[in-house]
């Protein structure tokens, strides 16, 4: 009976887990967009990530661009499109420090570190994150 109930314990654990990504992939508002940049940190336009709590935005990938960024723990990627509003111009996310803020009249604000909203009205979506392997001073930067 413990064996059984254990089982079915891990198994709810381990699907409720895989079902949490794939909510956050199936947001309406997000093309499924193919992204796959190299960014190298020696470069002179990628300097500031160098350092802990800078972020950098990345023209022509994904929605509205790609958003980098250094936590001092490690490096993480964003879509630079609000995931709350459609793709449009005011919904490209601007960088004020480690939270991104849309110019729609929403404005509504994310935190760069969790890509959780911090404020706004209705923000049912996440930042859409990208997956990112450093390998010595490239960041590869995916979907």
């Amino acid at each position: 009976m413990v064996k059984s109930f254990l089982l079915f314990l891990f198994s709810f654990v381990l699907l409720t887990a895989c079902e949490s990504e794939e909510r956050q992939n199936r947001n309406p508002n997000l093309l499924e967009i193919n992204v796959n940049i190299q960014v190298s940190l020696n470069l002179p336009q990628f300097n500031q990530l160098n350092f802990p709590g800078n972020a950098m935005y990345v023209s022509n990938q994904g929605n509205l661009g790609v958003i980098v960024v250094n936590t001092g723990s490690g490096f993480l990627a964003w879509d630079a499109a609000d995931p709350n509003i459609l793709p449009q111009d005011c919904s490209r996310l601007e960088i004020n420090g480690l939270e991104a803020e849309s110019n729609c009249s929403s404005q509504n604000v994310y935190s760069l570190v969790t890509g959780q909203p911090l404020s706004g009205e209705n923000l049912k979506y996440p930042l859409y994150a990208y997956r990112i392997n450093q390998g010595g001073d490239v960041l590869n930067i995916f979907n």
